[in-house]
C-alpha cells in the first residue's frame, strides 16, 4: 500500500470554512479506485471535505477542528447489511414469547423447553415463539405436525416458527381458533400443508399461510418493537454497520422506527420494506402505504420506499421453487406463492412508481421468473427505475448470472445459506448438481453484477464479519474444521466492496456513500487491526470496530479516549448488547 502525497481530493460544496473533524495518521482504505489509500480525512457538515495525506489534510484544520489521531489504525467505509429482521429476533423476547434454549434444538429439547415455558406461564393464552428445525425431526424419524405438538400441549394454542421463518408449526387448538380446517382455501401467497392421502391439515403453514395465525393473535407491544429496533441499531453500529434493510414491515413496525428516528436514536440508515402480502403478519394499511403514506416516514435516516415479498419457500420445507423437479420427484418443483403473471404486473407497477422490489427467491426457478419480471419492467418503463433486489439468491441458473448486471438487479446472498454449518448442509437435499452452484458470489461479480450480503438475522448471525470471513474462505469461522463449503470464495478486496460500495448501490446511494471520497457522506469505521495484514481464516469474524462514524457523527466508540469523547459519541460499550454469540 502507498499514500499519494501529490493527490488530494477535496470538496467545497458543503459550505465554506475548515473541517469540523479530522482523522489523521491512519491507514485508510477508501474503496475509491482513483485513490485507494489515504492517511487522513477532513469532515465538514457530515461529508468528507478532503481525503489525502496528513500534510494535505492539516491545511483544513483550525482552532475549532476536532482532531483524532488514529495512530496507524486501519479504517475503511462503513458496512451495509442488506437483509435483516431485528423485530423477528428481539421483539418476541421483549414481549415474553417462547424461545428455544439452543440454536438447533433436538425434538426432545424442544418438547422439554415448551413444557417448561407453558408451566411457568399458566395465565398466558397463546404459546408462541421460535423455533423448531426440520432436519432435527427428520433425524429423529418424526413428522413435525399438529399431532406431535398436541402430544406436548393441547389445551392452549401453540405456534412455533421454524428456524428459517419459512413455515410455522401449530397445534389443533391454534388451527381451530384461526378457523383453519381441511376445507380452508390456501392463501395466494402460501399454503396449508395437507396429508397427501386424507387432505387433512397437518399443522404446518408455509409462508403466507401462517399469517392466518398471526391474524388471530395479539400484535407485539409497541414498546417491544421499539426496544428491538433500538438494540439492533446500537449493535449494528458497534460492528461498523452504517446502512441496513429491515424487510417485512407493517404500520406498527414503521411507527416504532419513526419513534426511534424522532428521538435521534436511529443512528444508521434504514430502508424498511413493506410486506407485499400478509407473508409474516397482517399489514392492514398496505395499499395506503404503497399509494403514498410511506413518505410520511421519510427522513435522512429512514426510507420506506420498498416492498418485500416471498416468491417461493425454503429448502427445509421443500417449498423453494426449482427450475427442474426436486430429486426423487417426477414433477414437484416447489411452491410459488404468486403466479408469474402476478409478479410480472406487480414488478412493472412498483418499478413505474419508483418503489424497489425485494424478492425472496431461494430456488433457481423463482429467481428466473423474477428476473423475467424485471426485464419486462425495464422494457415498459425504461432503464431508469430503481435497482431491484433478489433476496437470498440461494441457487441461481448459470445463464442468469449476467442478467443481474444487464437488468440492474442486486443479487443478495444470506449467510444462512453459504456459511458451511449443519443448517446449511441440510440444503444438500436439493441435489449435488444444484449444490455445486449455490451461493454464487463469484459468478455474479465476474459477470459485472452487484452482489451484496444480508445477514437475514435471526435466521443467521447478525455479526456481518462472520459472513464477511466465510464469503472469502467458504469455511466455518468459529470452527477448526478445515472442510470447505461448495462453491468458490472471493478475494478480500471483493468482499470489502460487497460490504461497502455494493451495499450503498443496493440502497440507491452509491453516488453519495459507500466509499471514502470528497463530497460523499462521512461514513467511516476504524478497526483494531489491518484487514490486509491478517490471515483471513479465524481473524475476520471476531474483528473489533473501534469507531463508527455516520454522516460525520461518532456513533460508536469502543475505547472512549480523551480525543473521541470530545466528539460526544452516541453509543459506548456499556450501552450495547452483544447478540453475536447466537450463531
Amino acid at each position: 500500500m502507498s499514500f499519494s502525497h501529490n493527490y488530494l481530493s477535496s470538496h467545497t460544496g458543503q459550505g465554506a470554512g475548515l473541517a469540523d473533524t479530522i482523522l489523521r495518521n491512519g491507514t485508510i482504505y477508501t474503496v475509491d479506485p482513483c485513490q485507494p489509500w489515504a492517511e487522513a480525512v477532513a469532515i465538514k457538515d457530515g461529508h468528507f471535505l478532503a481525503v489525502g495525506s496528513n500534510e494535505q489534510i492539516q491545511t483544513y484544520c483550525d482552532q475549532h477542528t476536532q482532531v483524532v489521531d488514529l495512530h496507524g489504525r486501519f479504517a475503511m467505509p462503513g458496512l451495509y447489511d442488506m437483509h435483516t429482521h431485528p423485530d423477528l429476533s428481539l421483539a418476541p423476547t421483549y414481549a415474553g414469547y417462547y424461545e428455544t434454549p439452543v440454536e438447533d434444538p433436538s425434538v426432545d429439547e424442544l418438547r422439554e423447553s415448551l413444557l417448561q415455558y407453558a408451566e411457568a406461564r399458566p395465565e398466558q393464552e397463546w404459546i408462541f415463539g421460535q423455533h423448531f428445525v426440520h432436519f432435527q425431526f427428520k433425524k429423529a424419524g418424526i413428522n413435525p405436525d399438529k399431532h406431535w405438538l398436541d402430544s406436548v400441549i393441547s389445551d392452549r394454542p401453540v405456534a412455533i416458527h421454524d428456524r428459517s421463518w419459512g413455515c410455522m408449526l401449530v397445534n389443533s387448538k391454534a388451527l381451530a381458533l384461526a378457523g383453519i380446517d381441511d376445507n380452508t382455501t390456501d392463501p395466494s401467497n402460501g399454503y396449508i400443508e395437507r396429508d397427501p392421502l386424507s387432505g387433512e391439515a397437518t399443522g404446518i403453514l408455509v409462508d403466507g399461510g401462517y399469517a392466518l395465525i398471526h391474524a388471530v393473535m395479539p400484535p407485539p407491544p409497541a414498546a417491544a418493537l421499539e426496544r428491538a429496533y433500538g438494540d439492533a441499531v446500537r449493535y449494528q453500529n458497534s460492528r461498523g454497520v452504517v446502512g441496513s434493510k429491515y424487510v417485512h414491515v407493517c404500520e406498527n413496525r414503521l411507527d416504532a422506527l419513526r419513534a426511534l428516528d424522532n428521538r435521534g436514536e436511529l443512528t444508521l440508515r434504514v430502508e424498511a420494506a413493506i410486506s407485499w402480502q400478509d407473508d409474516l403478519f397482517p399489514v392492514k394499511r398496505r395499499w395506503q402505504l404503497l399509494a403514498g403514506e410511506r413518505h410520511y416516514y421519510r427522513s435522512n435516516r429512514l426510507n420506506a420506499n420498498a416492498v418485500k415479498f416471498h416468491f417461493d419457500g425454503t429448502h427445509g420445507s421443500f417449498s423453494s421453487y426449482l427450475a427442474s423437479p426436486w430429486p426423487g420427484e417426477s414433477d414437484w418443483r416447489g411452491g410459488l406463492n404468486l403466479s408469474p403473471e402476478h409478479i410480472h404486473d406487480m414488478v412493472v407497477d412498483m418499478d413505474r412508481r419508483g418503489i424497489r422490489v425485494i424478492a425472496h427467491c431461494v430456488g433457481d426457478g423463482a429467481s428466473d421468473i423474477y428476473l423475467d419480471a424485471v426485464a419486462r419492467a425495464r422494457e415498459i418503463n425504461g432503464d431508469n427505475g430503481p435497482m431491484h433486489q433478489c433476496a437470498h439468491s440461494t441457487v441461481l441458473l448459470d445463464e442468469n448470472l449476467p442478467r443481474f448486471a444487464q437488468l440492474n438487479v442486486s443479487a443478495e446472498f444470506s449467510p444462512v445459506g453459504w456459511l458451511p454449518e449443519p443448517y446449511a448442509r441440510a440444503r444438500e437435499v436439493m441435489g449435488a448438481e444444484r449444490f455445486e452452484r449455490m451461493y454464487n458470489f463469484k459468478g455474479v461479480l465476474e459477470n459485472g453484477g452487484n452482489a451484496v450480503m444480508g445477514t437475514d438475522w435471526p435466521v443467521s448471525n447478525i455479526n456481518c464479519w462472520a459472513g464477511f470471513e466465510a464469503m472469502i474462505t467458504r469455511q466455518l469461522p468459529w470452527s477448526d474444521d478445515d472442510d470447505k463449503f461448495h462453491g468458490e470464495g472471493i478475494s478480500l478486496a471483493q468482499a470489502i466492496e460487497v460490504m461497502t460500495i455494493n451495499g450503498a448501490r443496493c440502497m440507491g446511494m452509491a453516488a453519495e456513500a459507500g466509499s471514502i471520497e470528497a463530497g460523499k457522506r462521512a461514513d467511516i469505521i476504524v478497526l483494531e487491526r489491518n484487514l490486509f495484514e491478517q490471515q483471513v481464516r479465524g481473524n475476520m469474524h471476531n474483528i473489533q470496530v473501534d469507531l463508527t462514524f455516520v454522516d460525520g457523527q461518532l456513533m460508536w466508540d469502543r475505547l472512549a479516549n480523551e480525543q473521541t469523547l470530545a466528539l460526544k459519541p452516541k453509543w459506548r460499550a456499556h450501552q450495547v448488547i452483544d447478540f453475536s454469540d447466537k450463531h
